[in-house]
């Protein structure tokens, strides 16, 4: 079976909100092995949005809807679906006295537009809202196929498809399949390089099926297989992941969620060391990263952001030769930062950036996303030059995962190696 969800709302598309409904549904659907075939997002206009049903319809089993089920004149979801299915909207009163108990809770008069929420096609099966006042429901369509209608608001919505909409479609459609997706975790290889290596894995068929999906500076490597319980689509990723991971060695960093910091901060728990870093060019951004996880501060002891010159020559005691000779962005001057930084901040390790961030400050020697990374540590030191196309925001984010990457390169190799340079 597969469904097709529609994610309502006017500001989605002016750009004024990120749906991420959208993926959370799709998600949980793959979870108990319902296909979504596409997703759509229609404004908050009654006609479009039953049009949008009614040609989902044509092609899906089902569609599942988000947003546009509030008090607001704008709010024509549960309309517009009665208008595609040709239903009348009848008031739900149960819906009304619940909605009417949480007002009294909080002393507020409760108006007739709230009333409204509890208007719902003829025959649905209603949807209790746990987190808010507006009811979901799921309404029958022709050909035993089903309209589901769920809030906007992704804690009403969360917390309504999982408990209440789930539930309803396993009854109904008595689906026993899973979908299983397997997340490998790269870092040091663009996208076209892995494409190269694993390029006939992905084509080879849809179940199990793999994709790439890039980020800035790392790209994800996803086994997706479906069967009738998780121990079997599990047994069906086994033989290609083993496959993916070999053509691959040497740059898969982890699995699932896993961020590069949170490997890193692994690594040196394990080792019993800690991490400093000096940033030029990407301004505290992969400090950022290594305090968002928590529990950085028993191996992260602290960054040094020193973006001028005299900064990098006060505070981490970069001799001012070395960037009259060399420059700010060089090889030389990134070293001199990352040997600074873990000599003042008594780090095991340190990595330090520097480079050229643009749009501004570029030279035919050193041109705009030119980066230089280094590392020093007890086992080992490396550098590293980069040449990173973008803006000024793509060359800081990639520039931070890549000294991310550096970093894990570094501490995963063999006493005395060097930390691998990505392709």
């Amino acid at each position: 079976m597969g469904v097709e969800i529609i994610a309502v709302g006017t500001e989605l598309l002016l750009g004024q909100l990120v749906d991420t409904n959208t993926p959370f549904i799709a998600q949980h659907l793959a979870d108990v092995g319902i296909d979504v075939h596409a997703t759509h997002a229609v404004g908050d206009n009654r006609e479009r949005i039953a049009a949008a049903v009614s040609q989902a319809l044509e092609r899906a089993a089902g569609v599942i809807t988000t947003g546009g089920l509030g008090p607001t004149v704008d709010d024509l979801t549960k309309e517009a679906v009665s208008d595609a299915l040709g239903l009348d909207l009848e008031r739900h009163q149960p819906s009304v006295e619940r909605m009417e108990a949480i007002f009294a809770k909080f002393g507020r008069p409760m108006r007739e537009n709230n009333r409204k929420q509890a208007d719902l096609p003829r025959g649905s099966i209603v949807l209790e809202n746990a987190n808010g006042t507006a009811p979901g429901f799921v309404a029958d369509a022709p050909g035993g196929k089903f309209v589901a209608c769920l809030p906007g608001v992704p804690r009403e919505m969360r917390a309504m498809l999982v408990d209440r909409l789930i539930p309803q479609l396993r009854e109904r459609f008595g689906g026993d399949g899973r979908i299983v997706t397997r997340v490998i975790r790269v870092t040091g290889l663009g996208e076209s390089e892995i494409d190269h290596r694993v390029g006939e894995l992905l084509r080879v068929g849809e179940n199990p099926k793999l994709a790439l999906l890039a980020h800035d500076g790392t790209c994800d490597v996803k086994i997706m297989a479906k069967a009738k319980s998780d121990a079997a689509a599990a047994a069906m990723i086994g033989p290609i992941e083993e496959e993916v991971r070999r053509r691959l060695a040497g740059h898969v960093y982890g699995t699932g969620d896993e961020s590069l910091a949170e490997v890193i901060l692994k690594l040196l728990r394990e080792r019993g060391w800690t991490l400093a870093t000096a940033e030029s060019c990407t301004g505290g951004r992969i400090a950022a990263a290594m305090t968002a996880i928590p529990g950085a501060s028993q191996s992260f002891v602290g960054s040094i952001v020193a973006y001028a010159d005299a900064s990098k020559i006060a505070l981490l005691g970069v001799d001012d030769e070395i960037i009259a000779r060399h420059g700010a962005v060089s090889e030389e001057t990134a070293m001199a930062m990352a040997r600074g930084a873990r000599d003042l901040l008594n780090a095991t390790v340190a990595i330090a950036t520097t480079g050229v961030a643009g749009p501004t400050g570029g030279s035919t020697e050193k041109p705009v996303g030119l980066v230089w990374l280094a590392a020093q540590s007890p086992e080992g030191s490396g550098s590293l030059a980069m040449s990173i196309p973008g803006d000024r925001g793509a060359v800081q984010a990639r520039g931070t995962q890549a000294a991310l990457g550096f970093v894990w390169s570094l501490l995963r190799n063999q006493r005395g190696g060097e930390a691998a340079r990505p392709s």
